[in-house]
């Protein structure tokens, strides 16, 4: 721990989108709205936590912070001890909306756990997802917010996986989002534990028919979008969304829940339907919706590490060195 003091790190992490109508619990969009995160090395044991913007004065700012506990879990799995930290986090992305919130600040805390290491111990690629991934519980937000892009994630016997693929530059997302949240365990609690054979299916040739649209053939992104696993039976936890969506696609966007909810994604082939999509939200909603037009993030999670002097309250680098982008 003491090797370790002076040391401090900025992370960057992108909001994600999962599933992406048909691709339940296997597919994620990084999308370019950002949480960022600063953590300093300090003498003393424990941690402490400011919040600035979303869910200041809300989320935990002890070492129950979700954070905290990722950066403690990282360390763990590093078998190395956890030292005193300082943390700043610059939070934007909305919380309980489908928009990849706890994702991001689990893989916040990883990042910044491999920043603080860096030259202790080196976590790779397929370590960061492992680590991420036990905390998440599946990593289908976890591996865009890490590596950015288009993500396919799995988990097989030797642990989670992934891909990622560039997505066409013609395609424009969409993100609308309503003013309350919706607990993931609500929306998980609503699926049956069993589907129909033809539903499976169904699902299976529109999640490839998304990846052939989303890379290289955003026409057909209407037909790729449609699904039968899912958010149909979530509809109930959050109406308005289902009416949104609805709306969406009977004009031929292809709006889908963005994860869990509430939150819509409508993924546009072009900047001109995506400004069309935004209309019809506003005139079809009852109620406010925050709409946000997010390109999509192809650089996944970033860390900084520097030094700052130990003796000093203030945070600022004494030394800098560039970025480090996760290895893809």
């Amino acid at each position: 721990m003491t090797a370790l003091l002076g040391r401090a790190v900025h992370v960057t992490v992108p909001a994600t989108s999962a599933n992406l109508g048909p691709g339940f619990d296997s597919l994620g969009l990084a999308l370019a709205l950002h949480d960022e995160l600063e953590v300093r090395v300090r003498e003393q044991p424990g941690a402490t936590v400011e919040v600035r913007g979303i869910g200041e004065g809300e989320v935990p700012t002890d070492g129950s912070n979700l954070i905290v506990r990722s950066i403690a879990h990282a360390f763990a799995w590093a078998g190395q001890p956890l030292p005193g930290l300082d943390l700043v986090a610059h939070n934007r992305i909305l919380h309980g909306r489908g928009l990849g919130s706890s994702g991001a600040a689990i893989v916040s805390g990883v990042m910044a756990a491999k920043g603080l290491l860096e030259g202790v111990v080196d976590l790779s690629a397929n370590d960061l997802l492992r680590i991420a991934t036990e905390m998440e519980g599946h990593p289908d937000n976890v591996a865009p917010a890490l590596f950015g892009g288009l993500t396919i994630a799995w988990t097989g016997p030797e642990g989670p996986g992934h891909t990622k693929l560039n997505v066409h530059p013609g395609v424009s997302p969409l993100v609308c989002s309503p003013g309350y949240a919706v607990s993931t365990e609500l929306a998980r609690s609503l699926q049956p534990l069993t589907v129909p054979h033809a539903d499976a299916a169904f699902n299976v040739s529109r999640s490839a028919l998304l990846i052939a649209a989303l890379t290289q053939s955003p026409h057909l992104l209407h037909a790729a979008t449609e699904d039968r696993l899912h958010q149909g039976y979530r509809a109930s936890a959050m109406p308005e969304t289902a009416r949104l969506v609805l709306a969406l696609r009977e004009q031929g966007h292809a709006a889908v829940v963005s994860g869990a909810g509430p939150s819509l994604l409508v993924l546009c082939s072009s900047p001109a339907e995506r400004l069309a999509a935004a209309a019809i939200v506003e005139a079809e909603s009852d109620t406010p919706w925050q709409k946000l037009m997010p390109a999509v993030d192809v650089k996944g999670a970033t860390v900084m590490p520097h030094r700052v002097d130990p003796d000093s309250p203030e945070s600022s680098p004494v030394s800098r060195s560039a970025a480090v982008q996760v290895p893809r």
